[in-house]
């Protein structure tokens, strides 16, 4: 049975989303087998050693509860974009990626900085912020969807906790934001036959014909 349109696509949007996360997942195990760390690859601003954390950093974790932590959201919010932005998704992708670690490279703290934190917030952010910008049914419900699943990480850009790279997450959240008004002619909102329908209404009124059990045409 050939799969429809719908199913091909959503298939497509969590694909690329969970391929990302098994990289994360393969980076950890490979740690564990080999009883290797790879933090020194991660980000550690102001440096030249430090500056190919850039690329590797989002594939590294301190332990399971923080990979975890980051590959749930990862692909539950990789997927939603993907599949209702694919115009503007894998720019999206791109910025997001980098724009967090590029600007915590020249503005964080002096330490190693692991993990994709930075994406989840950019996620989180554009998801939330393009609801409030483009003001369709589709970006609102996914903004309302959002803020009650994650609302909380709002609290993650204040530097509470030192062994956390609130910079990272402070970026991140920016990268969406910026996202958010950047693509927002992109990926308009699908209008269903009753919406077009409306836009339509003029003061004329229709011409209504009769016919036999039906009381409209």
């Amino acid at each position: 049975m050939e799969m429809s349109e719908e199913k091909k696509k959503f298939i497509f949007s969590i694909s690329i989303p969970l391929g990302f996360a098994g990289v994360m997942w393969a980076v950890k195990l490979t740690e564990i087998l080999f009883s290797v760390s790879f933090i020194k690859f991660g980000l550690y601003p102001l440096t030249l050693t430090g500056l190919a954390g850039i690329l590797t950093m989002p594939f590294i974790h301190a332990d399971f509860n923080h990979l975890i932590s980051n590959s749930i959201p990862l692909v539950l919010l990789g997927t939603g974009i993907l599949y209702f932005y694919p115009a503007a998704a894998f720019r999206i992708f791109m910025i997001v990626f980098f724009m967090p670690d590029i600007l915590g490279w020249f503005f964080a703290r002096a330490s190693y900085h692991i993990g994709a934190s930075g994406m989840v917030y950019g996620f989180v952010s554009f998801l939330y912020f393009s609801g409030m910008i483009r003001r369709d049914t589709r970006s609102i419900a996914l903004a309302l969807i959002v803020t009650f699943l994650y609302g909380g990480l709002v609290w993650g850009i204040l530097p509470q906790d030192n062994q956390v790279s609130y910079e990272l997450h402070l970026f991140g959240a920016f990268s969406g934001i910026f996202c958010a008004f950047y693509f927002k002619k992109y990926d308009p909102p699908h209008k269903y036959d009753w919406e077009e329908e409306e836009e339509g209404i003029s003061d004329e009124k229709p011409e209504i014909s009769y016919k036999k059990g039906y009381p409209f045409n």
